[in-house]
């Protein structure tokens, strides 16, 4: 199960490590390895979170995000990413923003730098919002409860968490974005604008994909009651299992719902996989920007955090395999307490330089604390049952 699930990553690393020592020797070797661990560190809570969406989709899907999704997260936000950022910011073409980062490295820097401040805004915005809908729903399982149930009932007023993130947005871009570090000078109206961009883009991400999810399971469940009542009056269990059958493998109901049921559930699948896209380019951006203490080579940098990025996402499939969130029921609640960290963090950093060791700690300590107190929660339960085992036998005997 673990060479199965982890086998790619160790296919990449070790092909990865051999192709930094050729092209770059053992310093370069050194900074790909350093980097691959950064990018794990910084990302931990991030493989939790994919595999709450992940569970959600069939194995194709599954498939899809290691393949397609690990060339999107590897060569789109780890090296084109910063390449179209420092177009758009510097006004350069595609190719002279390139040509940039491959002979003027200091530039290049300087100039993904000089962009954080938009980057942060964007990427902490949106990471905010998806703790915010976390820890303002109500749920039945709840790890902070003197926190969670108050703020489960403020959530119930519609749009609140939209207003929350807006109320942040406005406070960061009156506070840090006025006189920032990065770049230098005020910038409040880029603040305001990428943060503003960030929002959008979850609620309309986030949005289309719980419209199709939410329609997928109303087809489902129209689609068992038909075949139940479809069942009884023909003959009962066998013609409800063969029509079971008939869905599962795909023949039968052409046309009828059980098309409609495909259909939908390829689309909820794919707005998830989207989502999760630009989840993990959130995830990235504090990466991206901490590879720099690291180094200004694009190529080293795309190698080394596309490493880490495959140890991520095998982490999230083998987390989906294993059941591990349906047996430590706290670690998705750590985990949204560690997106609400970073979302903080990044907006911290729009002004001020916070070292990557406290970002990646932050996440740690969280999804640890989280991790105890499931199994302490386990362990627990698991004594409640076999004191009532143990009361049963007993009355019975006597």
């Amino acid at each position: 199960m673990l060479l199965k699930t982890f086998g790619w990553s160790f296919a990449i690393t070790a092909i990865g490590l051999a192709l930094a020592g050729v092209l770059w020797g053992w310093k370069g070797l050194a900074i790909v390895g350093i980097l691959s661990i950064l990018e794990i560190s910084l990302s931990f809570d991030n493989a939790v979170i994919n595999a709450g969406i992940l569970r959600k989709m069939n194995a194709f899907w599954q498939k899809i995000f290691l393949t397609v999704g690990i060339l999107i997260a590897v060569f789109g936000m780890r090296l084109v990413f910063p390449v179209i950022i420092v177009a758009i910011t510097a006004k350069l073409s595609p190719v002279e923003a390139v040509d940039l980062a491959i002979n003027d490295k200091d530039k290049y820097e300087h100039l993904v730098t000089a962009a954080h401040p938009a980057i942060a805004a964007f990427g902490g915005i949106f990471l905010l919002m998806i703790f915010l809908d976390f820890i303002f729903e109500e749920r039945d399982i709840r790890w902070l409860g003197w926190l969670e149930k108050p703020l489960a009932k403020l959530g119930r007023l519609d749009t609140f968490s939209v207003v929350v993130a807006l109320v942040v947005l406005l406070i960061s871009a009156t506070t840090v974005a006025t006189d920032v570090a990065h770049g230098g000078g005020d910038k409040s109206s880029t603040v305001l604008l990428a943060g503003v961009a960030g929002l959008v883009t979850y609620l309309i991400v986030g949005g289309i994909s719980s419209y199709f999810e939410d329609k997928l399971e109303e087809e489902e469940e129209d689609d068992d009651e038909a075949e139940e009542a479809k069942g009884a009056d023909e003959d009962g269990e066998e013609t409800k299992s063969a029509a079971n059958n008939a869905r599962l493998n795909g023949s039968g109901g052409r046309g009828s719902s059980g098309a409609s049921v495909a259909g939908l559930a390829g689309k909820a699948a794919f707005f998830l996989f989207l989502y999760l896209e630009v989840i993990d380019a959130s995830f990235s951006f504090d990466g991206v920007i901490g590879a720099f203490a690291v180094t200004n080579d694009i190529f080293e940098m795309a190698l080394g955090l596309g490493i880490g990025a495959m140890y991520i996402r095998s982490l999230t499939v083998y987390l989906v395999r294993k059941g591990t969130l349906d047996d430590y029921v706290y670690l998705e609640h750590g985990a949204h307490y560690a997106i609400g960290a970073l979302a903080v963090i990044l907006l911290v950093t729009i002004k001020y330089e916070i070292n990557e060791v406290i970002t990646g700690l932050v996440g740690v300590v969280l999804i640890a604390a989280s991790y105890w107190s499931s199994v302490v929660r386990n362990r627990r339960l698991a004594a409640e049952g076999e004191g009532s085992e143990t009361k049963t036998e007993v009355t019975s005997g006597v």
